[in-house]
Protein backbone atom coordinates (compact mmCIF):
# COMPACT_ATOMS: atom_id res chain seq x y z
CA UNK A 1 0.00 0.00 0.00
CA UNK A 2 1.34 3.65 -1.03
CA UNK A 3 0.63 6.68 1.70
CA UNK A 4 0.66 10.26 1.13
CA UNK A 5 2.50 11.69 4.10
CA UNK A 6 3.01 15.86 4.81
CA UNK A 7 6.22 16.68 6.19
CA UNK A 8 6.67 20.22 8.03
CA UNK A 9 9.68 21.82 9.83
CA UNK A 10 8.41 22.22 13.82
CA UNK A 11 9.24 24.84 15.53
CA UNK A 12 11.84 23.36 17.27
CA UNK A 13 13.67 22.40 14.63
CA UNK A 14 12.35 18.41 14.23
CA UNK A 15 10.56 17.72 11.05
CA UNK A 16 7.19 16.43 11.38
CA UNK A 17 5.49 13.61 9.43
CA UNK A 18 1.79 12.44 9.51
CA UNK A 19 -0.27 10.37 7.26
CA UNK A 20 -3.69 12.68 6.44
CA UNK A 21 -5.60 9.33 5.89
CA UNK A 22 -5.29 7.84 9.04
CA UNK A 23 -6.75 10.16 11.50
CA UNK A 24 -4.38 11.11 14.22
CA UNK A 25 -0.91 9.23 12.45
CA UNK A 26 1.49 11.73 13.24
CA UNK A 27 5.41 11.30 14.04
CA UNK A 28 9.00 13.22 13.96
CA UNK A 29 12.64 12.75 13.45
CA UNK A 30 15.66 15.20 13.22
CA UNK A 31 15.81 14.67 9.91
CA UNK A 32 13.46 14.21 6.88
CA UNK A 33 15.04 10.42 6.41
CA UNK A 34 14.45 9.78 10.14
CA UNK A 35 11.28 11.61 9.99
CA UNK A 36 10.03 9.18 6.94
CA UNK A 37 11.55 6.09 8.57
CA UNK A 38 9.58 6.43 11.74
CA UNK A 39 6.35 7.79 9.90
CA UNK A 40 6.59 4.56 8.05
CA UNK A 41 6.77 2.76 11.67
CA UNK A 42 3.77 5.20 12.86
CA UNK A 43 1.57 3.63 9.68
CA UNK A 44 2.64 -0.19 10.21
CA UNK A 45 1.38 0.15 13.87
CA UNK A 46 -1.66 2.21 13.14
CA UNK A 47 -2.79 -0.50 10.64
CA UNK A 48 -2.09 -3.56 12.71
CA UNK A 49 -4.97 -5.27 14.13
CA UNK A 50 -5.69 -4.91 18.26
CA UNK A 51 -4.59 -8.08 19.57
CA UNK A 52 -7.90 -8.00 21.71
CA UNK A 53 -10.46 -7.60 19.16
CA UNK A 54 -8.49 -10.29 17.47
CA UNK A 55 -9.07 -13.20 19.78
CA UNK A 56 -10.08 -16.34 17.99
CA UNK A 57 -13.86 -17.42 18.53
CA UNK A 58 -13.25 -20.94 17.66
CA UNK A 59 -10.81 -23.51 16.39
CA UNK A 60 -11.77 -22.74 12.69
CA UNK A 61 -10.91 -19.30 13.09
CA UNK A 62 -7.72 -18.24 11.31
CA UNK A 63 -5.87 -14.89 10.77
CA UNK A 64 -4.21 -14.27 7.36
CA UNK A 65 -2.70 -11.52 6.04
CA UNK A 66 -3.14 -10.05 2.50
CA UNK A 67 -1.77 -7.60 0.16
CA UNK A 68 -4.21 -4.34 -0.79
Amino acid sequence: MNFKIVLEQGMDGYIVAHCPVLKGCWSQGKTEEEAITNIREAIKLYLEPDPVTVQPFSDKYRTLEVAV
